[in-house]
């Protein structure tokens, strides 16, 4: 039973070297890049405030108020959606111009292809659950809602959804 255990052990640390081995592996990089110097990503700022709560709606999604570079915009909660992603008329009362913004990225939505644009928002803010510098598109068609997606979901330490709630913990 023992030894089973120690099997299983070995296993599990060997499966978990693996798996960094192959994350980290860039089959670009060049051996004339390699130095002795690591280079790290910027860190991202970690939500701040308290959890906040949202209903969940009537149609079974979770509709979160939010308060956006201190505008108000509704978001249809995604955890599907890589990135927040705003309807032009959203982006617009925002302060960003759709018409003068680089469509330069290809994305599937529901509704199927379309470009996006990408903006920077100050904060992102619901129900004292805030964000900065948050990474969000600009879609140029086939949004019906705005969506709050992972690039403001994956900056706070957990959500959690209840069947009668969606719970953000900053």
């Amino acid at each position: 039973m023992l030894r089973m255990a120690v099997l299983a052990l070995v296993c599990a640390v060997s499966a978990v070297g693996a798996a960094q081995a192959v994350a980290a592996f860039d089959p670009n990089r060049h051996l004339a890049s390699l130095t002795t110097e690591t280079v790290q990503a910027p860190i991202e700022a970690a939500a701040t405030g308290e959890p906040a709560q949202i209903a969940k709606a009537a149609d079974g999604h979770y509709w979160a108020e939010a308060s956006v570079n201190g505008s108000r915009v509704r978001f249809l909660v995604d955890t599907g959606a890589s990135a927040v992603a705003l309807t032009p008329d959203d982006a617009k009362r925002l302060g960003f111009e759709p018409s003068k913004l680089n469509y330069a990225y290809k994305v599937m939505t529901a509704n199927g292809e379309a470009h996006a644009a990408a903006v920077k928002l100050a904060s992102v803010s619901v129900a004292g659950t805030k964000v900065t510098d948050v990474d969000a598109l600009v879609l140029d068609k086939g949004l019906d809602a705005s969506l709050l997606g992972m690039t403001y979901l994956g900056r706070l330490s957990r959500f959690e959804a209840t069947r009668s709630s969606l719970i953000l913990r900053p």
